[in-house]
């Protein structure tokens, strides 16, 4: 399973943004094959209501970073 992580061993939660130091005994969810690591239980039941448009926002952040001056949809 992969996690949501930005460079090596940093995780992030994708509802707050807030870097997680470790993400051991976080509050985790399984989305579509990836784990996601949480902040705290608010955090995770709001991800949980709207993952799908979380995973879509995703896409778009790492869309944009890897295409430059446009977003592009998607993985390379």
């Amino acid at each position: 399973m992969k996690s949501v992580q930005q460079g090596q061993g940093q995780h992030w939660d994708p509802v707050c943004g807030k870097q997680l130091d470790t993400p051991e005994g976080r509050p985790t969810a399984e989305y579509k094959k990836r784990r996601y690591f949480f902040c705290s239980e608010r955090c995770r039941h709001t991800f949980e209501r709207q993952a799908e448009r979380f995973r879509l926002n995703e896409l778009a952040r790492v869309g944009a970073l890897m295409t430059p001056g446009r977003v592009r949809w998607g993985l390379a």
